[in-house]
């Protein structure tokens, strides 16, 4: 599932020489699947088309009674918590014509009453000159959140931080019967060789209201710049969107569609999403079965799926891709690679050995790392690349905290680029005593552009 936005990412790099053919290497390990689950929050999840060509309806929850293109509204509403999340390029489609492309979302209040909606965290980003597509190393510390690589990698880290963008006001207020704007914002390329950009958006929302269920609709939108008098472009307003709304059909050329998830052998086209997810968050305790911590491995390393997917389960036989609510029928069957989704895991390490000539040092690295994407497994382990081929499958942001060797307690953000088929450099190295227990803690948000599957591993120091 490599990333449509191939073309951006090779536009902002700098050339490099083609590396030897890698070779397969494999480390005898356990793989296991991901403990927990998905919770149960809404995703207004707007990743296609990917490459936008064209102005039009790129997502609507609208109901389609009274719209010119009904099957464009898959008449979803949403109450209480819900995520919106938006991925997209733009590209000029000729040499003379380099307007701007604003993408839109609007929110919708059919109701009698008022309803407020908290903006609890927000971001969004542009490729150029926001967030460019920069060569970086495969880990840099990022305590300030100044290391990205893409919008995607640059939102994600925001908003694990907690953040809300300052574009972004703490509430909007929806009165009965009216439309707001959540996001109204422009992906230019007029001054861009070659002309195409990219803009990464997700925020965490809660509407509320006096009422007990009043539901908002929502949809995301594409429009070209208009001009004001002095043919200047301008954002469009709220009524040129809500024409384009209620008067629009889907934005076009469509992506491919996809392969049907039961199908058996030959080539697997995830496509991409457009329509409501199930799933903001996934929180995990490790632990070994019917315990509650996490005994640290001796001779190899343990690795816990995440983001597992059809065909790609590495042995697990577990899929970690959220459930679709609603989709439009040339769009993806599940939300794979969880783009956005919060990973919120938890271990509690416990060295199992009282005999000082056993695990005396009790040293255990843990790490995430991309290896090479397989369903059931090959090998009686995990297969990885040496040397690695170029294709990045992972850039973004991972959080990791624990209790340093004098006691005290630690948190770091950590940059991760890997390619396909990469081992992971360790986020943080514990020391777990002698039948003593150390807590650790690993979030990150899965980021746009990557790739899945990776893998948490808990690996043995030597």
């Amino acid at each position: 599932m490599f990333s449509l936005l191939s073309a951006l990412i090779l536009a902002q790099a700098t050339p490099e020489e083609s590396p030897p053919q890698p070779q397969e290497i494999v480390r005898p390990q356990q793989v296991e699947p991901l403990p927990g689950q998905l919770d149960t929050v809404p995703v207004f999840n707007s990743n296609s088309p990917e490459l936008v060509g064209s102005e039009g309806i790129l997502l609507s929850t609208f109901p389609p009674e009274g719209m010119a293109n009904p099957s464009a509204h898959l008449n979803f509403g949403f109450d209480g918590q819900f995520d919106v999340f938006a991925h997209h390029v733009y590209r000029a489609s000729s040499e003379d014509d380099l307007r701007s492309l604003y993408l839109g979302v609007m929110l919708y209040n059919p109701g009698d009453r008022p309803v407020t909606v908290d903006i609890l965290q927000a971001a969004s980003y542009l490729s150029q000159p926001d967030a460019p597509f920069v060569t970086l190393p495969d880990w840099v510390e990022n305590p300030q959140g100044n290391v990205y690589a893409g919008p995607g990698s640059r939102v994600m880290s925001d908003i694990l931080r907690g953040q809300r963008q300052g574009q972004f006001p703490a509430q909007v207020e929806i009165p009965p019967g009216e439309y707001q704007m959540l996001l109204n914002l422009p992906i230019p390329i007029a001054e861009l060789e070659p002309p195409i950009n990219g803009r990464s958006t997700l925020m965490r929302l809660r509407s509320r209201s006096t009422g007990d269920r009043d539901v908002i609709y929502a949809a995301s939108l594409a429009l070209y710049a208009p001009l004001d008098e002095n043919g200047q472009e301008r954002p469009p307003t709220l009524e040129e969107w809500q024409e384009l709304l209620e008067t629009g059909d889907l934005s076009t050329p469509r992506d491919r569609p996809p392969t049907p998830l039961d199908q058996s052998g030959g080539q697997i086209i995830y496509g991409r999403v457009a329509g409501v997810s199930q799933g903001s968050s996934w929180q995990a305790q490790l632990t070994d079965s019917g315990s509650s911590y996490l005994s640290i491995p001796v001779d190899a390393p343990i690795s816990f799926g995440l983001s597992t997917l059809v065909a790609g389960r590495l042995g697990t036989e577990q899929v970690q891709s959220a459930p679709m609510l609603v989709r439009y029928p040339d769009t993806a069957y599940q939300a794979h690679g969880n783009y956005g989704v919060h990973y919120s895991l938890r271990m509690l390490l416990f060295n199992p050995s009282s005999d000082s000539n056993g695990m005396e040092s009790g040293a255990i690295a843990i790490s995430l790392e991309t290896p090479i994407k397989e369903d059931e497994l090959s090998e009686e382990g995990l297969r990885f690349f040496e040397p690695l081929p170029n294709q990045v499958f992972f850039r973004g942001t991972v959080r990791v905290r624990y209790t340093d060797e004098q006691g005290l307690p630690r948190t770091r953000y950590v940059h991760l680029v890997q390619r396909r088929g990469q081992r992971g450099t360790p986020l943080a190295t514990v020391q777990v005593p002698r039948l003593g227990t150390s807590l650790v803690e690993v979030d990150f948000l899965y980021p746009p552009d990557s790739t899945p599957p990776q893998v948490l591993t808990i690996s043995p120091v030597e």
